[in-house]
């Protein structure tokens, strides 16, 4: 439960997904998300990062109602953590 070890998770999964290969990369995702929860807190930045990345999986297979979910969530705490005119959160509200 390390976050380095979820940014490795994460950049994995990034790989994977570049490669086309969404099945094997949106476990990495979960598990990377998981550890910044637990290791970080709900409301960190890197959170909001996990969440965008799923979001934006789940969009690429269509799971539209889920990404929105998670777009939404991550938006939230971009606001919360790094005020509205940051561009983390102008990138949130754009996907």
């Amino acid at each position: 439960d390390y976050p380095h070890v979820a940014l490795d998770l994460n950049n994995l999964a990034v790989l994977l997904e570049k490669k086309g290969n969404l099945k094997d990369a949106e476990p990495l995702h979960r598990e990377s998300l998981s550890i910044r929860k637990k290791a970080l807190g709900e409301d960190h930045p890197d959170v909001a990062q996990s969440l965008n990345n799923l979001a934006m999986l789940l969009q690429k297979k269509g799971d539209l109602k889920g990404a929105e979910q998670l777009y939404r969530e991550s938006l939230a705490i971009r606001k919360k953590a790094l005020g509205d005119d940051h561009p983390d959160v102008a990138l949130s509200l754009n996907n």
